[in-house]
């Protein structure tokens, strides 16, 4: 994949395609007519309304829905709903309570999907043997892929197009080997089939909630947009459908021969395969289950980034593993993902019973995404008249869906809802306590300060604290700095330092600028210096900054000459200090009763959070940490007697 995003419709940027996008939907045949059967008798209305239902829930919901509207959201590439939020923010900041709902909802259903697909395909190998315990075979499998992730997955993505494109190819085989003896079950098209197994059956919703697993993965697919491109997904859409729907059509075909029987054990996903076939069949079906793992995984990872990017997540330690743009790692993330998915297959132990708990956070996440996608698309001025509608057709059946699956709430949705609220409580306290504590920040003028630093520049009577003393500052203005960065070099131990850098770091909306701007506010003494970084690049302020001292010298806007002796050989530019100022609660606040609370959980949140060092790329050895208490509201009436 090299540097380079395969946005460009090719040959290997399809096969990446497929190996990285569609995992989620494209293992969807393992359990979906299993689910939409049940215990129930087989009968005619069940097979073709569960497959009309399908058939059209992947042409609304996956085609039109996602592969062809919501695709066109894109943040300059990148997708999911927090970059679909970045676009409206400005305008529609209060979208934020929906963007957080549906991203908490997309983060809880990675750690459903990689067990239910992982058992789904492990739950075969009983065909070969009915004894077989598949539990410690599923958690070996989830614990060994939630290892590889801090190598990155390059390597192993290379293998991921072939081996989704053999799955995709089996799938088409099988169904389509089972149609051509049953080619009668194709009426299932007609929509009327879905209409009649609705409106008729006192189990509706149980199959609705069953049919919906067979878009689960569109979600997933639009959050990972930025590492393949919209052309190479439109494109490989038409074969991934067209493997998908010849395999639902053979597995209902299957289905019609065995009317008024029940499955009992039987998978009609593994019953279309010819004895033979079946160790390879199985194979192909784990190798292809944990592709859609490491495709939410990889999702999850991409998510949270984007959370931290807009202020909504702790500032976790973000690992770029390989040199594949727009792969990373967030270790916390990853431990949390394994623990979550290792509690699923021991509370859940067999598929079946995870897809109860599946489908009910992706719904919520759907509808977010819907509302969102409403606004956007006004934004892009569509006519209203005909904006309206569709997303009532939308809307309309996403709310089916979730009734559907609130259906299943006491059986399994419960552990997906108490995952997302978790989510949604990590995202509200950073947030929150992200504006509380924003709103004590008290600015200075560096131009006002420039006697005074001057002054300690030249103080020989201090020993010297570094030649270059560096501070990160929140303020984005020239010249402003926070209060609490001068009070650090001027009061809590005054400073000498022969140049004092004020480094601003700003994210940019685009995944890979790399721009800065300078400001010398005394010549060889104070300067500021803004950085925008595309939020996909990786911060190493270290590096950069002594590439900006090396540009400012050569063009004699620097001069180091008089601060250094002749011994210095050319090129030095000095040693670093970075003073890296931690705030921390004070004794002296009185703030409301919730605000309180917030503020201490949001110190708690961010002792999970990265080291501010590991964040910027700043060696450990060249940097100081300063504590300074955070007064948001400080006591009042203090009555205190003075007795002789």
């Amino acid at each position: 994949m090299g540097h380079h995003r395969i946005d460009k419709l090719s040959g290997a940027g399809l096969l990446i395609t497929l190996g990285i996008i569609y995992g989620d939907i494209g293992t969807s045949p393992l359990y979906v007519m299993t689910a939409i059967i049940g215990q129930s008798q087989i009968s005619e209305l069940l097979v073709l309304g569960g497959l009309s239902a399908v058939f059209w829930t992947l042409t609304l919901q996956t085609t039109v829905k996602y592969i062809i509207l919501t695709l066109r959201a894109d943040n300059k590439g990148e997708g999911g709903i927090f970059a679909l939020f970045s676009l409206l923010r400005r305008r529609f900041p209060y979208l934020v309570v929906g963007t957080m709902i549906g991203g908490a909802m997309l983060l809880a259903d990675g750690i459903i999907t990689p067990p239910l697909s992982v058992s789904s395909a492990i739950e075969g190998l009983r065909i070969l043997n009915p004894d077989i315990p598949t539990v410690p075979i599923v958690m070996g499998i989830l614990t060994a892929l939630f290892m590889m992730q801090r190598a990155g997955t390059s390597a192993v993505g290379k293998f991921f197009g072939p081996i989704m494109t053999v799955w995709f190819g089996t799938l088409a085989v099988l169904g389509f080997a089972a149609l051509i003896e049953n080619p009668g079950v194709l009426r299932a098209i007609n929509p009327m089939y879905a209409y009649q197994l609705v409106s008729s059956s006192k189990d509706a919703f149980l199959v609705l909630g069953a049919v919906f697993l067979c878009t689960t993965g569109a979600e997933a697919l639009y959050s990972d947009l930025g590492h393949c491109g919209k052309k190479n997904i439109r494109i490989s859409w038409i074969f991934v459908k067209t493997a998908l729907l010849l395999n639902y059509f053979g597995q209902g075909a299957w289905l019609l021969a065995r009317e008024g029987q029940t499955l009992g054990e039987q998978r009609p996903f593994f019953e279309l395969m010819p004895e033979w076939f079946l160790p390879v069949g199985i194979a192909i079906a784990a190798a292809a289950a944990i592709i859609a793992s490491q495709a939410l995984i990889s999702g999850s990872f991409t998510l949270v980034s984007e959370a931290i990017r807009l202020h909504m997540m702790p500032r976790f330690t973000v690992k770029f593993p390989s040199d594949v743009k727009g792969q990373i790692y967030i270790p916390i993330i990853n431990t949390v993902m394994l623990v979550g998915c290792l509690a699923v297959v021991l509370i859940f132990q067999e598929s079946s019973a995870m897809e109860a708990a599946y489908g009910l956070a992706i719904t919520i996440d759907m509808m977010m995404t819907s509302i969102l996608l409403f606004y956007f698309l006004r934004i892009r001025e569509w006519n209203f008249f005909l904006l309206v509608p569709m997303m009532l057709v939308f809307l309309s059946i996403e709310t089916a869906f979730l009734i559907a699956n609130l259906s299943k709430f006491s059986q399994g949705g419960y552990f997906t809802f108490i995952i997302g609220t978790f989510y949604i409580g990590i995202m509200y306290i950073t947030l929150r306590g992200g504006k509380i504590k924003g709103a004590t920040v008290k600015t200075e003028n560096l131009r006002d300060l420039r006697p005074k630093l001057k002054g300690l520049s030249r103080d020989t009577t201090l020993p010297k604290f570094a030649t270059h003393l560096v501070y990160l500052s929140k303020v984005k203005g020239d010249e402003e700095v926070e209060s609490t960065l001068l009070y650090s070099i001027l009061h809590k131990r005054p400073k000498r330092a022969d140049f004092y850098w004020f480094v601003h770091v700003e994210v940019s909306d685009e995944p890979y600028t790399k721009e800065y701007r300078v400001n010398i506010i005394e010549k060889n003494d104070i300067i500021k210096v803004q950085f925008r970084l595309g939020f996909r690049i990786q911060q190493k302020i270290n590096l950069y900054l002594k590439q900006v001292i090396e540009e400012l010298v050569s063009s004699g806007e620097v001069d180091l000459d008089p601060h250094y002796h002749a011994f210095h050989e050319k090129g030095y530019i000095g040693d670093f200090r970075f003073v890296l100022i931690e705030e921390e609660m004070s004794q002296e606040n009185e703030m409301p009763l919730l605000d309180s609370l917030v503020m201490r959980l949001y110190s708690i949140t961010k002792m999970f959070a990265g080291r501010p060092e590991k964040w910027f790329g700043l060696d450990g050895s060249s940097v100081t940490h300063e504590l300074v208490p955070v007064v948001i509201k400080p006591i009042q009436d203090i009555k205190l007697q003075r007795k002789a």
